[in-house]
């Protein structure tokens, strides 16, 4: 079973010009985790999309990065740890790039999780 959210929308002072870090922007991030089937149909048998949102702010919150591939690289690496998810997925966009005719960039880590059998 595949747990998602797209477009989790996360106001950051990320970025490698300087002008980017002082005004901030808001990055999307789209996060999927590969969790097992929950026994019962309750939100404590499975991943809680709550908590995977406070995470992702919490890791943006928690420091300033110039790359997006670092920064998505620290948010599937923090998922990874604390959710019991076998395989977490997290693509982090920026839109309208500076310098850059597109629409936005975007940067995808990925990271194997502890509980692999569940």
């Amino acid at each position: 079973m595949i747990v998602e959210l797209q477009g989790l929308e996360v106001f950051g002072r990320h970025g490698a010009l300087e002008e980017e870090r002082q005004a901030g922007q808001t990055f999307l991030f789209d996060v999927s985790l590969e969790v097992g089937e929950p026994a019962v149909d309750r939100v404590e048998a499975t991943v809680d999309y709550r908590d995977v949102a406070a995470r992702v702010k919490a890791v943006s919150d928690g420091h300033r990065f110039d790359l997006l591939e670092t920064l998505a690289a620290a948010v599937a690496a923090d998922l990874a740890e604390r959710f019991p998810a076998a395989r977490v997925r997290v693509r982090v966009r920026k839109t309208r790039p500076p310098g850059i005719p597109a629409e936005w960039a975007a940067a995808t880590a990925e990271r194997l999780g502890a509980r692999l059998s569940e």
